[in-house]
């Protein structure tokens, strides 16, 4: 029997202060093993068609190496696969939650006020309305009397570029060689399919469109970059038209470095 006011919890790792790894993405991660295919896997889980793409896109982002292989196709999205690095992480995700209900359950019997422990979990499932959210280390800063500019490598090919006040570099301690999460609204990013002009935007990220999802007002449209890594642009119909913006068409995603919000753990 149960005892009562038994403390169940769930295991949720974050990523330099930005939510990561959860049980529900784990188990989306885990349907898409089973299914090889996002949509199956999606109403395996009970998650939206979108929804489910949202989190593999994070999940890309937001690794080292991506967890999720795609192949470009229709509605349904073509074929999905979790890579080696995917399942390793499923694997170490199972393992950790079990260790980590063996410590809760050791707790239980210590923990005076259940609501209080409950507040302080609670502030590990912070997260961020920005739809873009890349990890990248700091290769250089140059400081100035107002502003820092900071230069962030996200993998062999792809860097970015943020400016913040000088104020606020101190107080998050950016420093080189740091890891951080930077975070670019959909909305700020503007897409050019002339993938070899010169452009004065701060940020340049090229690839290819890897979806459109059309919505009643905008059109979100996904870049995919080299890395498993993608870029969401917000933008209307009429410039889905306009531009002839569709799955496989080589674009690049521009934004200024002002539109760059940084973030650190701790």
């Amino acid at each position: 029997m149960k005892k009562s006011g038994e403390l169940k919890g769930r295991l949720l790792l974050e990523k330099d202060g930005v939510s990561f790894l959860g049980d529900r993405r784990v188990a989306l991660l885990e349907a898409i093993a089973e299914h090889g295919s996002i949509s199956a896997a999606a109403r395996a889980v009970g998650m939206s068609y979108k929804g489910a793409w949202d989190a593999v896109d994070a999940l890309n982002n937001q690794s080292d190496q991506p967890l999720v292989e795609r192949s470009v196709g229709g509605k349904e999205g073509g074929g999905t696969r979790l890579t080696d690095e995917g399942r390793r992480i499923v694997g170490l995700f199972r393992a950790g939650e079990a260790e980590y209900q063996k410590v809760l359950d050791s707790l239980l019997d210590g923990v005076g006020r259940l609501d209080g422990f409950h507040r302080v979990v609670q502030r590990f499932s912070m997260r961020t309305s920005a739809r873009n959210q890349f990890v990248g280390k700091i290769t250089r800063l140059s400081q100035g009397p107002v502003n820092t500019v900071v230069h962030l490598k996200l993998d062999r090919k792809n860097a970015i570029v943020a400016v913040v006040t000088s104020a606020s570099a101190a107080a998050l301690g950016l420093r080189q060689g740091m890891e951080v999460t930077a975070l670019v609204k959909a909305p700020a990013v503007l897409l050019s399919t002339d993938t070899d002009a010169r452009s004065s935007a701060d940020n340049r990220l090229c690839g290819r469109i890897a979806r459109i999802h059309a919505g009643e007002v905008d059109a979100e449209v996904r870049l995919a970059l080299d890395h498993g890594k993608t870029v969401v642009a917000t933008v209307t119909h009429d410039t889905v038209s306009r531009m002839g913006l569709a799955e496989g068409v080589a674009a690049c995603a521009l934004f200024p470095a002002s539109s760059v919000l940084l973030a650190v753990l701790g």
